[in-house]
């Protein structure tokens, strides 16, 4: 439109100043003719580019429904280059962007939402940008910005109809998805739980409760595993203490044993009571010594009996520690 403009206003001056030289009648019904054939030309030229604008619009919606997006992609390009006015322009560009959004497109969606918000800022379609802009960021992994975004257009629309409740559920779904990602639980379950309470027929209905399911069952997990660490240090200390025992039980056992075995020896060697020591004989005659020998030590039987008591008492302990151990 911009290019037939141009040329006829230049073939207008043209024609002009050729009048005015010259005076010439010739030109003068010559642009009479032509001022009058302008407008039946200049409207069937604007019903031409409305016709390839609406064709163009309605191939990109076609292969967009049937997840052709590059191809959709280019026919929304070729009705954003040829629209006639602001809004068809911003509406095909909008749909160029979820378009290349769709196959992963991400550098050249941001490029083009920035030209969509510069060139229309008061479009409706630019206060969508910002979900739209939130979710590139999520999908390529900066979930702070994607919660700023998505929070700047909550903050913007309301539930006026079930379009725009549906966004606004998904918008918080998606704001839960990032604290999850950020493994932010306890703050991600509000989000869901309010896309459950507030938004019982949002289409993430049941991916929301699908999380929160999630979160529960990480939450018991994580105490089970708490519990298992704990069982297993208290595990690890009762066995630790349970083999002191058994060392201590053992070296008392050992004493014991070697006191016994002491006591027995000395036992065996005890002169009994009722026999006299032989007195050595000199020229035949017995011979008393001047001094009287110390006699020794007898200890009393009930030593060596406590001392087996208590050998059969460790025993004991020591095969009710090692029964219990099993």
């Amino acid at each position: 439109m911009l290019i037939i403009f141009n040329t006829f206003l230049a073939f207008f001056t043209e024609i002009l100043y050729n009048m005015i030289m010259r005076q010439s009648v010739r030109f003068f019904w010559l642009f009479t003719v032509i001022l009058m054939m302008f407008p039946a030309g200049l409207l069937s030229a604007q019903n031409n580019a409305r016709e390839q604008y609406a064709r163009r619009y309605q191939n990109g919606t076609q292969f967009y429904n049937l997840s052709r997006w590059q191809e959709a992609a280019v026919e929304f390009r070729r009705a954003q280059e040829i629209a006639a006015n602001n809004t068809d322009w911003s509406r095909a560009l909008y749909w160029v962007i979820l378009s290349q959004m769709a196959y992963s497109d991400f550098g050249s969606a941001l490029r083009d939402m920035e030209d969509l918000e510069r060139r229309a800022p008061s479009s409706p379609y630019t206060r969508d940008m910002y979900y739209h802009r939130a979710r590139v960021y999520y999908n390529q992994g900066f979930f702070e910005d994607a919660l700023f975004f998505f929070n700047k257009y909550n903050s913007l629309t309301s539930d006026t109809d079930r379009e725009s409740s549906d966004r606004r559920a998904a918008s918080f779904f998606w704001m839960g998805e990032s604290l999850y990602s950020m493994s932010q639980f306890d703050e991600a379950e509000k989000f869901y739980a309010w896309v459950v309470g507030r938004y019982p027929e949002s289409p993430k209905i049941e991916a929301a409760s699908y999380r929160l399911d999630l979160i529960k069952q990480k939450k018991i997990e994580a105490e089970l595993l708490a519990l298992l660490q704990w069982s297993h240090e208290e595990s690890l200390r009762t066995s630790e203490e349970h083999q002191r025992t058994i060392r201590t039980y053992e070296h008392t056992l050992n004493i014991y044993q070697r006191r016994i075995a002491e006591l027995s020896a000395q036992e065996r060697n005890i002169i009994p009571r009722n026999e006299e020591p032989a007195l050595p004989a000199v020229n035949n005659e017995y011979i008393i010594p001047a001094e009287t020998v110390t006699p020794v030590f007898i200890p009393e039987n009930n030593l060596i009996e406590r001392a087996r008591a208590l050998e059969n008492e460790i025993q004991s302990i020591i095969r009710r520690h090692n029964a219990g151990g099993q």
